[in-house]
């Protein structure tokens, strides 16, 4: 499965039909969500069930993270049918006001609801609009995006002001992570996470909401459990970042804990659960990389032509071993009548094989690798299966069904 290419939610609905029972509770799923760093908006991992070819980027991990807490948050909500959980999902983003498509998005993204909730998706990961802001990858993925799991709960439950509840849960969420680091002496890494969270407000504006405390009155009203867990765990991780707690922000902690309704052993896990996954994920986490910024932007451009370079050529390879199992079906005909499932594998292959002329003469032009996704988008057909790693299998495809 592949999150930067289409088709790549349809491929998980057809993978996650044998997985329907994942969870049996959202006390569950949430531990995984902690665990794979989409609760703390550090996207380390995604589902073990899963197959993938290659390395994905965090922003990858982040919207497959995304889709996967979406739709568990459905499954146990009673929810069935993968076709009407897209929909929903499509017609929450669309109350939130979440989508900014422009025409040309419109005229390549096409109609179904699959495909626009793909392109909406993207642009909720991504916290900058322009391309030059989406290289730098210690700013390219949003941070709060846990929030967004939250709402959907809310609007499964027939809860009609999401957009107030959204500011609210933002509105929380920035003033406990701003008071966590005055808690603290902050150093340059603390100032990079604060700039980090501030970016990837959604619903509200850092600068006319004010940071003075009464903010702490708000939470002893706030009564919903899964806001509150979630609000304790990124005050945890906003202490936690320079791997230390000292008494004050313990302090601060505990303050925050008994104002949410939690009692001791309810933070003490918190605060093991970010231990656990710094100490785990701390060389993968970006903004704990310093870098300048001309460093970080050559980087972040070699990580993206090497990522181009080793997927196609990944791709090539299987469409060259894909070719060698023709030859080999070719001369069996020449000894006996294949049957129907060999003379399927001959007529797929044989397309492929014509599909890849003017795939590698695209791929061999100056810029080709990048030029590829481009007429992927234009002519969907126009690669070889080897190329298409969101194609659902005929198995697939009838288990789902």
């Amino acid at each position: 499965m592949n999150p930067s290419s289409s088709g790549w939610i349809e491929k998980y609905g057809s993978v996650v039909q044998k997985h329907q029972n994942a969870f049996p509770n959202f006390e569950a799923l949430y531990g995984t969500l902690k665990i794979s760093g989409f609760v703390y908006g550090l996207n380390s991992s995604i589902p073990e069930f899963i197959e993938l070819e290659h390395s994905l980027s965090e922003d990858e991990k982040a919207k497959i993270n995304l889709l996967h807490a979406l739709y568990f948050t459905y499954r146990i909500k009673g929810g069935d049918d993968y076709n009407t959980f897209i929909e929903q999902v499509f017609e929450f983003y669309g109350i939130l006001n979440i989508s900014r498509s422009g025409f040309f998005d419109k005229w390549f993204t096409g109609s179904k609801t699959s495909a626009k909730l793909e392109k909406l998706m993207t642009s909720r990961i991504y916290i900058e609009d322009n391309i030059i802001s989406k290289t730098f990858n210690s700013l390219i993925t949003n941070s709060l995006l846990f929030i967004d799991v939250l709402l959907f709960k809310h609007f499964l439950n027939g809860h009609t002001a999401l957009k107030e509840k959204a500011e609210e849960i933002e509105y929380l969420a920035i003033n406990i992570t701003y008071h966590a680091l005055s808690s603290k002496e902050i150093d340059r890494k603390d100032n990079k996470l604060s700039q980090l969270l501030a970016s990837s407000l959604t619903y509200i504006s850092c600068a006319e909401n004010s940071f003075d405390g009464s903010y702490r009155e708000r939470l002893l009203n706030n009564k919903e459990n899964w806001e509150n867990r979630y609000l304790l765990d990124m005050a945890c991780l906003t202490v936690w970042e320079d791997h230390s707690l000292d008494y004050t922000e313990s302090d601060f902690i505990l303050g925050i804990g008994k104002d949410l309704g939690f009692e001791k052993t309810i933070i003490a896990t918190s605060i093991t659960d970010v231990t656990q996954f710094f100490k785990l994920n701390m060389d993968v986490i970006p903004y704990l990389k310093e870098k300048n910024l001309a460093k970080q932007f050559y980087d972040s451009m070699g990580k993206i032509v090497k990522k181009l370079i080793l997927r196609n050529s990944k791709r090539l390879h299987k469409e060259l071993s894909q070719s060698a199992e023709l030859v080999a079906l070719l001369s069996k005909s020449t000894m006996r009548d294949l049957n129907n499932e060999e003379k399927r594998k001959v007529q797929n292959q044989l397309l492929d094989i014509f599909k890849s002329i003017p795939s590698l003469a695209i791929f061999i032009l100056p810029g080709g690798a990048i030029l590829l996704p481009i007429f992927i988008k234009l002519i969907p057909k126009l690669l070889p299966s080897a190329f298409d790693e969101n194609r659902i299998d005929e198995e697939e495809d009838l288990y789902r069904k």
